[in-house]
């Protein structure tokens, strides 16, 4: 599914926080979004998903324009921050609200969830703990789980590989790669893991001060060196 944005901006008062004035993501890629804290990362994934308002302009998911249309919202997985989750629900809850969302068989759940196994490591279900009480990993690979599971066509994640261990990153990393690639999932993902964007990026957006100032492609890790030389540059 395509993304496209067209004179997309942000203001608060005076202050411009995002101005982007033309962006496509074309199906099937798997796009990082990098850049310096108040880079406009989060303000564009909000913006994306419909979660604020913008100031002038629009953001396009296939056709529909997000702030105008219902039907993207059912093929579309995403996890920003915690404000995502229903902390009262125990996980079993939080996934069988999803699914019920989503037309999702109760059979179906149950083998999707077994794919994603490895990273709950036996901490999640079946704890009958409320989402509140789970640890801020654990929050977020829940977020994270509920995004993926319903196999969307498109998938937003804000830095997924916060609060994670080495070894959860890892899996993430992989798991957000095998739905790009088996299913052609579009995948906007941002972090400050430059070796993890780097690693399963196929392009490399880097904004700064709410511009797009680079957009790279990424084959090998092509795109690393200049991330590098951009984030250690003198000022």
């Amino acid at each position: 599914m395509e993304l496209k944005i067209e004179q997309l901006q942000k203001k608060y008062g005076e202050n411009t926080v995002l101005d982007i004035p033309e962006l496509t993501i074309h199906s099937g890629e798997l796009v990082g979004l990098v850049g310096n804290n108040g880079a406009g990362k989060t303000t564009l994934l909000r913006l994306m998903l419909d979660v604020i308002e913008a100031t002038q302009g629009r953001v396009l998911s296939g056709d529909q324009n997000v702030a105008a249309s219902e039907v993207w919202k059912t093929y579309t997985g995403s996890f920003i921050d915690k404000h995502f989750l229903i902390d009262f629900y125990t996980p079993e809850e939080y996934f069988t609200f999803i699914a019920k969302i989503y037309d999702i068989a109760k059979e179906t759940l149950q083998q999707r969830l077994e794919e994603y196994a490895p990273l709950m490591n036996g901490e999640i279900l079946g704890t009958r703990k409320y989402l509140k009480d789970f640890s801020e990993g654990n929050r977020q690979k829940i977020g994270i789980i509920g995004a993926m599971m319903i196999n969307p066509k498109v998938l937003l994640l804000d830095e997924p590989f916060n609060y994670l261990d080495p070894s959860s990153q890892i899996i993430i990393s992989k798991l957000i790669q095998k739905i790009n690639q088996e299913i052609g999932t579009t995948v906007l993902i941002s972090s400050h893991n430059l070796n993890f964007i780097a690693d399963i990026s196929t392009r490399i957006l880097l904004l700064e001060k709410g511009q797009l100032v680079k957009d790279l492609p990424n084959h090998d890790g092509s795109a690393t060196s200049e991330l590098n030389a951009y984030f250690t540059r003198e000022e």
